[in-house]
């Protein structure tokens, strides 16, 4: 199991007040020796929080490697080809919305068109493609025919669920999606949502090979630092096979 820190949440403190700190670049130092297995960011259109900047010396400093999100706008694109990261993702973006509400629509034929079209270009350029999709059939077949390396499935659902039954069938339904992708051929990978208090049983799937996690990290690290909050995340989740539970049976999180 890898474990990607999000970052992205440094820079919206930052540009909170439009200044030079904290330094997301700094955090990606600091979650590398804290254990982190890579480091993600999402450079959205409107550069709401990650900029360029961030991009290219992140590109030049991180040693781990960096999992790049971006939109399949071709300008997106060519700044992937240009950084040159060890993965991108493409996801959905809207500028109304906070965070990524959900996975990529793939059954509309205008988003398939332009991720495919992203796709070709990335791969030629010898990048390793994921595609940040929900966790249900249709999409998985759809992200294997397109013909990414990898799918990243959408755990917001099952991080919102309102109660332990909602979220026990939120977790088969990733569980399903994951032996899909798997049998696909496809790595697969899961985020968003995730927690300290809920990690353990997405963490103790069986073909989920890498997790990206964000806020809650970030959120930690404010009383602690980041680097013992990606140490304390990275001992849960290497120790989630042998801790899983069913939703609802919580187990203190290591460290806590």
């Amino acid at each position: 199991m890898r474990l990607y820190i999000n970052i992205d949440h440094v820079a919206t403190v930052r540009q909170a007040r439009m200044t030079d700190e904290p330094d997301p670049v700094r955090a990606a130092v600091l979650a590398e020796l804290g254990g982190a297995d890579g480091i993600t960011i999402h450079h959205r259109q409107d550069a709401r929080h990650i900029s360029k900047r961030d991009v290219d010396l992140l590109a030049r400093t991180v040693r781990t490697g960096i999992n790049l999100e971006i939109s399949s706008n071709p300008e997106m694109v060519d700044l992937a080809l240009a950084t040159r990261p060890m993965q991108v993702t493409l996801v959905p973006e809207k500028r109304e919305e906070v965070t990524t509400e959900g996975g990529l629509n793939l059954t509309s034929e205008s988003v398939r068109r332009s991720v495919s079209a992203a796709l070709e270009r990335l791969m030629d350029g010898g990048t390793r493609t994921s595609l940040f999709i929900d966790p249900d059939p249709e999409s998985v077949d759809r992200t294997k025919d397109l013909g990414a390396h990898a799918a990243e499935l959408h755990t917001g659902e099952y991080a919102n669920a309102a109660g332990d039954e909602d979220r026990a069938e939120e977790l088969e339904r990733l569980e399903a999606a994951a032996r899909r992708a798997d049998a696909a051929g496809l790595a697969v990978h899961a985020g968003h949502g995730l927690t300290y208090e809920n990690v353990v049983p997405v963490a103790a799937l069986p073909l989920v090979e890498e997790l990206n996690i964000g806020h809650s990290v970030v959120s930690r690290s404010v009383f602690v630092g980041i680097e013992r909050a990606v140490r304390e995340m990275k001992e849960i989740v290497m120790a989630a096979p042998a801790r899983a539970h069913r939703p609802g049976e919580w187990v203190p999180p290591i460290g806590f």
